[in-house]
């Protein structure tokens, strides 16, 4: 007995309408910014109904939020609880992060709109510009900050701490600003999945050198014989 035909179901549909107006909204949104993208022209570019944008995600400003969260995927929230949790040696903590930082990078265009989307969100800021603030970088790097304390055995951060977690998160932030540039200067090192793990692997032992460099500064020996030890791990396997 033939199997029953496939047929598509009011649920998926409704997915399918609702993916095509958020990734129709991020490309004009990081293209034209929130006051000069109107609706009307996010739903022709989805091929969906105009009603559909109220019905998925409220109003206008529903929709813009979503362009910041969904289409990458991921929660900063959640990546800062793995490369936080107690017992990580620093090695391993700043490997979570930044193997999860740059796992976005993986979805090629799709981040390269996000990334001109916070960009214009930094030059003509709206309201969804403080969510970004809190959500996305003040608590990622108040995180890399304890954490930092926390190998230097710091009883509290100074201004050099914050200068180190700025740091840390710029050598992962680079390679989202720098993508076009890397394709003109030097294709090929962004262009497979397989290319930004070895760009994770490197920024994590980059990442341990200014962290060592920064114990011998005040003089902390832990970190820096940590961060030796991995460094002459790395030399041996290559």
């Amino acid at each position: 007995m033939p199997a029953p035909p496939i047929t598509r179901t009011a649920r998926a549909d409704g997915v399918e309408a609702r993916q095509r107006i958020l990734l129709a909204a991020l490309a004009l949104f990081a293209e034209k910014g929130f006051a000069k993208t109107s609706t009307r022209e996010i739903a022709q570019a989805a091929q969906a109904n105009i009603a559909a944008i109220s019905y998925y995600f409220g109003d206008k400003a529903g929709l813009y939020a979503a362009t910041f969260t969904e289409p990458l995927g991921g929660d900063p929230r959640a990546l800062v609880a793995q490369f936080s949790a107690p017992g990580l040696s620093l090695e391993e903590a700043l490997r979570i992060f930044m193997a999860g930082y740059l796992d976005a990078l993986k979805q090629g265009e799709i981040a390269r709109q996000c990334m001109r989307l916070h960009m214009r969100e930094l030059i003509e800021p709206t309201s969804q510009w403080k969510t970004e603030l809190e959500r996305d970088i003040q608590g990622p790097h108040e995180a890399l900050v304890a954490l930092l304390c926390r190998h230097l055995q710091l009883s509290r951060a100074d201004d050099d701490t914050h200068r180190l977690a700025f740091s840390l998160a710029g050598l992962a932030i680079q390679l989202f600003v720098m993508q076009e540039v890397m394709e003109v200067v030097r294709p090929g090192l962004l262009q497979s999945p397989q290319q930004i793990d070895t760009w994770a692997d490197r920024l994590v032992g980059y990442a341990l050198a200014l962290v060592a460099a920064e114990a011998q500064r005040r003089g902390r020996r832990v970190p820096l014989k940590a961060a030796a030890r991995s460094m002459s791990k790395k030399k041996q396997a290559s």
